[in-house]
């Protein structure tokens, strides 16, 4: 299992479906996950330091779980099955009783950046999801970004990704 943290939320204009990439700090490489608009939506709130003037789902979530003396230890992000991930809440209550909780990937990571609760993948979903990404010592890093975002600009599907970037 490695813990990842969320490099960034990007748009594939393909699917016209944002995209989370999620980066293990250990290595160049990121696990791309699709998400719903809503959970971006949410997941860029907390990611930019905004509220809404109305609590949000993830947010109102993450008040009931407090006020009920609880915490979310962490999420994994545990199992993908025909191109779906599949993640489970870790949640402590107020005895000290841990529960698993399965749930998408990408509320479990809404609640998790509100909660600032450990984001982690299982070494299975690593093996097959995670792609290559170049660090600021292979090069210009600008120029990476820029051709980073041309390509998700453009076209984005999972193999395609792959390829993109194993041309870093």
């Amino acid at each position: 299992m490695r813990e990842v943290e969320v490099r960034a939320l990007v748009m594939d204009p393909t699917q016209n479906m944002p995209v989370l990439l999620l980066r293990d700090p250990q290595s160049k490489k990121v696990v791309p996950v699709w998400i719903g608009q809503p959970e971006a939506t949410s997941i860029a709130m907390i990611m930019q330091q905004r509220e809404f003037p109305r609590p949000l789902a993830h947010d109102l979530i993450k008040a009931i779980l407090k006020s009920l003396g609880g915490d979310l230890d962490m999420i994994v992000i545990d199992s993908i099955q025909d191109s779906t991930y599949f993640a489970t809440l870790y949640v402590r209550d107020h005895t000290g009783k841990t529960h698993e909780i399965d749930a998408r990937p990408s509320d479990s990571i809404a609640i998790a950046l509100r909660l600032g609760s450990p984001i982690y993948v299982s070494d299975e979903v690593f093996q097959v999801a995670a792609v290559e990404m170049p660090t600021e010592e292979e090069g210009d890093t600008r120029e990476n970004e820029d051709r980073f975002r041309a390509f998700v600009e453009s076209e984005m599907k999972l193999a395609d990704f792959k390829r993109f970037v194993a041309d870093f």
